[in-house]
């Protein structure tokens, strides 16, 4: 389980999250929508132990993340598997090092065993065993979302963070890329986050909604009545994008 209390963070004088709370259940596709500087990414951030809230508690199972040392935080990031807007893979590392490289770290592993798990990862995220042969810059921005995310769980994360999987992509690779976050959740049984602005992504992949702004959920519910909330802030937000 994720769990935020009453959270507040700053950056200097500017308030970026405030008194916030959330609690995401074990197995959960949370989805957080919210337009640009409403807070999102910070969220992510702060579970991981990149920012270091001002005042309330995060809690990831039974382990409060903002009292961590770095050491402990590591840790904590093994269990999260980040998938960021843009992929940062190694752009001098073929497909099949970008995926090994934290099997490698983390490890001790025959080469056998690293090959094999490097072609199950390419199969979970249905990309051809060639293409780990390829280097970054010769695939689609699509495909290399895949190879960040097969490189994400290869440590064989409880939690997938993801920051908007779908910018950039074209409808058909955007819809592919939903179906394999729900599918992945299925398949690896973990919790996932989702922060976006993309309401077909939402639909398409999320259990629960919730909606920031200013640095506050301003509306938590579940998919299917999220669109339908009289919430002003929903209703002005929906109106906008």
């Amino acid at each position: 389980m994720i769990e935020f209390k009453k959270v507040w963070k700053r950056f200097g004088s500017q308030v970026v999250v405030r008194e916030l709370s959330l609690k995401v259940e074990d197995g959960e596709i949370f989805f957080i929508l919210g337009k640009t500087g409403a807070g999102k990414t910070v969220l992510i951030r702060m579970l991981v132990g990149l920012l270091k809230p001002e005042q309330g508690e995060i809690w990831l199972s039974d382990k409060r993340v903002d009292l961590m040392t770095e050491d402990a935080l590591k840790e904590v990031r093994r269990k999260c598997g980040l998938i960021f807007q843009f992929p940062t893979l190694f752009d001098s590392l073929k497909v099949f090092e970008n995926i090994a490289f934290g099997l490698r770290r983390h490890f001790s592993l025959p080469e056998a065993e690293i090959e094999a798990r490097v072609r199950n990862l390419l199969e979970l995220v249905h990309l051809d065993p060639l293409v780990a042969n390829q280097y970054p810059e010769s695939l689609s921005f699509g495909m290399q979302k895949r190879v960040s995310l097969a490189r994400a769980i290869a440590l064989e994360p409880k939690y997938l963070l993801y920051d908007e999987p779908t910018t950039g992509l074209d409808p058909f690779t955007a819809r592919q890329i939903n179906h394999l976050i729900r599918e992945l959740r299925e398949k690896l049984q973990v919790t996932s986050i989702v922060v976006s602005h993309d309401l077909e992504s939402m639909r398409e992949v999320s259990d629960r909604v919730g909606l920031l702004e200013d640095g506050a959920f301003v509306e938590i519910a579940p998919a299917g009545e999220f669109e339908k909330s009289a919430n002003p802030f929903v209703r002005r937000f929906l109106e906008a994008v």
